[in-house]
């Protein structure tokens, strides 16, 4: 039996899980997996990157999404095409790889079709995670029939891969927990409701002119007539074109979020990472938890557009992050080694000379999200009353989607005739928790008068984040008009509790203790750690960083302590010398990786680009299609190049075509979309079956 050779023993955040111990067999080699794991996952913790070769020229496919959406995991398991992300590992599975198409049987049995089930009720809810949850508590407490149907084997969504704490207020989004405790909290109170059923494993896969909607409940069919529809499918990940980008190893933040954070599975090696929003600076942090070497952050604008605190955790720790940066390529045999960057200009474009080359096995793609909204257009196209709630209505933080749900919960309420109030407040904390980042700001750090002990509050930037003023016992945190925004500041007495320490989301705030000292020489810092057991101990001499990565000097850590105010962040006493104790926010850790130099892009190697995964189409063939007919509707592609029309229906690549056609038929150029398919998602025949299969 071959072992283990990339699961995640031990972590800061997550607890020790369960030893695998359910066999299985991977092309008639012997493995094992956890209970309930998902193949993908049993696989890539035996380090096999690689789970099938593409029909159309036999190219090795991996993972990209993870969560269903594309089809780049396909595999036989026991015979069956099924994809690896959501198929959950069976005792004694024979799992083999998808080497071209499947084969039919020799001779197809009699199939018979039974009569559908169907279902009403008040309110279909479709996604279980944070806004859905959210609308559901609200419908539920009013005594509405609601069925929540979603497509994983539990309830929570995203949040069950966040393992961060959430910024925003605690009074309106349980600011300062971490989103894993968020949604079984929410998936708990659900639970306890009375009227809200919950069927998981079970995507809602269309929506009809008779107003129903076509559910998989656990591999079979069924129909549900609704009186409204809620959709809260959240978002998917934009997908990136360059050559190498399908690539096993190439994939997107969800996955590795749902690898490393769901499953403690070490997804990487050496790392880099593409883009430098919120998703991409968090997935750094993760990843060193994880134990995974971050090679850097590459992000094609002059300034990443996430919030400053990530950033600049991420810069003290080490982790170079270059900005003005794009992913030329990725090389390797049959999976990532090596990963080309430069430097752009104003228009985006690569300059030459400026080509580093990192070797990297991983390149993590974190460009933005798009709505998961085809459910909603077509029972919108069909007259059914559907609303949607959290990213599937607007892209924002997860705090944003849980209001979001709440308020669309409400608003159900109303329209269903109940008297029920939304208070006007509700939808300016919303605006709020869904806006850009605010100014920058300089943080004061001046020593209060009169004291030895005091957090130093480095808020800089105008987020919607506030959990330190609700904590401090001697309410000595205060922002100066009360708006969840505007930046805290420190006067009064201090404790030295360090609840605000502990708390703050964006581990910007530290704790100092001149007193530590009788001669005045050194200070005592304390600093928020969720580093790995192993990196520090008490002793060891470190290099000291500022709020923005910049260099400090030395210290020595005195001790690494539990606290009972925050689950799972612990704190890191330091002695450093005096005059620099109000400028440390935290430890240097790792050194930049080494650049080699890299080569140009050659056109060639633009038009052998993968746009479509599914199909294995080029940009040089959709480029080259385009100028040849000068057509505008994607659709004719689809019928020339079958763009779009592999597995996932055209979710990853519709985006970079449009791309494509506004470059080559200019930006203000109309082009027909394509047509949507009537089921959302692949249904298996078999679903339709009137018994056993």
């Amino acid at each position: 039996m071959m072992t283990e050779e990339q699961r995640i023993r031990t972590h800061p955040i997550l607890p020790r899980p369960e030893e695998a111990c359910v066999p299985f067999t991977f092309n008639g080699k012997a493995f094992v997996a956890r209970a309930g794991e998902m193949i993908s996952s049993a696989l890539f913790a035996h380090g096999v990157r690689a789970f099938n070769r593409h029909h159309a020229d036999g190219a090795p496919q991996g993972i990209f999404c993870a969560n269903g959406q594309c089809a780049q995991c396909l595999v036989l398991a026991d015979g069956r095409p099924v994809k690896a992300c959501i198929t959950p590992i069976e005792e004694g599975m024979d799992v083999r790889s998808l080497n071209g198409l499947p084969e039919l049987p020799a001779e197809d049995a009699p199939m018979a079709f039974g009569r559908l089930r169907e279902r009403e009720t008040d309110v279909l809810i479709v996604g279980g995670g944070p806004a859905g949850l959210s609308a559901a508590l609200e419908l539920g407490r009013g005594g509405v029939r609601c069925l929540i149907v979603d497509d994983k084997q539990a309830l929570g969504g995203k949040l069950s891969l966040q393992t961060h704490s959430f910024f925003g207020s605690i009074r309106d989004c349980y600011a300062g927990m971490r989103g894993m405790d968020i949604g079984t909290l929410l998936a708990d109170e659900v639970r306890k409701l009375g009227d809200v059923e919950v069927w998981l494993d079970s995507p809602a896969v269309g929506a009809f002119s008779d107003g129903k909607v076509g559910v998989v409940r656990q591999g079979r069919y069924v129909l549900v007539r609704p009186r409204h529809i809620l959709v809260t499918t959240g978002a998917r990940e934009k997908a990136l074109a360059f050559p190498g980008c399908d690539l096993p190893g190439v994939y997107g933040g969800g996955a590795f979020q749902t690898l490393v954070n769901r499953d403690l599975v070490r997804a990487a090696g050496r790392l880099l990472i593409v883009g430098g929003g919120n998703v991409g600076l968090i997935a750094v942090y993760h990843a060193i938890q994880a134990g995974i070497e971050v090679l850097g952050v590459v992000e094609a604008l002059p300034v990443c557009g996430g919030y400053k605190v990530h950033l600049d955790k991420v810069r003290r720790l080490g982790v170079p992050v270059w900005t003005s940066h794009t992913v030329l390529r990725a090389e390797g045999r049959g999976k990532v080694e090596k990963v080309t960057v430069a430097q752009v200009d104003s228009s985006f474009g690569p300059i030459k000379g400026t080509e580093c080359t990192l070797e990297a096995d991983t390149v993590l793609i974190a460009v933005g999200l798009s709505p998961v909204s085809e459910l909603q257009r077509a029972a919108k196209e069909f007259g059914i009353d559907v609303r949607s709630a959290g990213d599937a209505d607007t892209i924002a933080e997860a705090s944003a989607a849980m209001f979001s749900g709440r308020i669309a919960g409400r608003e159900l309420l109303r329209d269903m005739g109940f008297d029920v109030d939304i208070p006007r407040e509700w939808r300016d904390t919303l605006d709020v928790l869904r806006a850009k980042p605010g100014p920058t700001h300089e943080p004061k750090l001046a020593r209060p008068e009169g004291t030895d002990v005091y957090p130093v509050i480095r808020c800089a930037q105008e987020i919607p984040c506030n959990p330190c003023t609700a904590v401090c016992p001697k309410n000595s945190i205060k922002t100066s008009d009360g708006r969840m925004t505007s930046l805290p500041g420190f006067s009064g007495e201090c404790l030295r509790c360090t609840k605000c320490v502990v708390i703050c989301p964006g581990l910007a705030i530290t704790l100092v203790d001149r007193g530590y000292d009788p001669s005045g020489e050194t200070a005592l810092v304390f600093l928020p750690w969720e580093m790995p057991a192993g990196i520090v101990w008490p002793g060891k001499e470190v290099e000291t960083a500022g709020f923005e990565g910049e260099g400090i000097g030395r210290g020595k850590v005195i001790a690494i302590r539990e606290t009972q105010w925050q689950n799972r962040r612990k704190l890191l006493l330091l002695e450093v010398p005096a005059n620099d104790v109000d400028k440390v926010a935290g430890l240097r850790l790792f050194d930049q990786a080494r650049l080699g130099k890299g080569s140009p892009l050659e056109p060639s190697e633009d038009d052998s680009t993968i746009v479509c995964r599914c199909e294995r189409v080029t940009r040089g063939q959709i480029v080259k299609y385009i100028r040849g007919t000068g057509i505008r509707d994607f659709n004719a592609l689809k019928a020339a190049l079958r763009v779009g029309m592999g597995p996932c229906g055209g979710k990853t690549c519709t985006e970079m075509v449009m791309r494509i056609f506004r470059q080559e038929l200019g930006k203000d150029a109309v082009i027909a979309p394509h047509v949507e398919r009537p089921f959302v998602q692949e249904v298996p025949m078999g679903a339709f079956l009137a018994g056993e299969e």
